[in-house]
């Protein structure tokens, strides 16, 4: 069985990756491993410097994670600041940011960057809203307060299995499994 690290601290990410590649005969490993994250627009930009400067320490096939929310009526803020946003402001400095405004539109958008044989980027995408309110305890972040397309349930109220389904993570891990089970991109 072949190994693959996912490189992340988060409990909450490994626990959906391990749902979702599940069906891949892999060992997955979480491993945290500090990388600089530089400050950019363009979360393919980050991922990318993200991979290769893992690539000079880990030798074996490893992948990373980098997401964000993008609110439309905030410009797209917080964008690939997100986890500092979240730190700082939470859920509900969101949602206050919000107060009063019609337009909730927003996306999710997660970059996985995987390194095996150099480095492969696959994205994904899940559109919704920003909720009213902060609904469910499930996932982390900001899942309480999304709402994907065509769903009354915030990620905070799905299982991972669930979330799994519709979320932008879920979504790059698909495409990121169906590569390592062809080798096509």
């Amino acid at each position: 069985m072949e190994e693959l690290y996912f490189i992340t601290g988060n409990k909450g990410k490994f626990k959906e990756a391990k749902d979702k590649l599940r069906c891949l005969n892999i060992e997955l490993i979480q491993t945290k491993m500090e990388y600089p994250e530089i400050q950019a627009s363009d979360l393919k930009e980050i991922a990318l410097f993200g991979i290769n400067f893992c690539s000079e320490r880990l030798k074996s096939p490893f992948f990373l994670e980098d997401s964000g929310l993008f609110v439309e009526e905030l410009n797209s803020f917080p964008g690939p600041y997100s986890r500092y946003v979240q730190d700082t402001i939470g859920n509900d400095g969101i949602l206050k940011l919000l107060s009063g405004v019609k337009n909730r539109s927003a996306y999710f958008k997660s970059v996985v960057g995987l390194y095996k044989d150099g480095p492969h980027l696959f994205e994904g995408i899940s559109r919704g809203t920003i909720t009213n309110e902060i609904r469910g305890y499930e996932g982390f972040g900001y899942d309480p307060i999304f709402a994907p397309e065509e769903n009354l349930k915030t990620f905070g109220e799905m299982t991972t299995t669930e979330k799994n389904a519709f979320s932008h993570r879920g979504k790059a891990l698909e495409i990121m499994a169906k590569y390592l089970e062809t080798g096509v991109e």
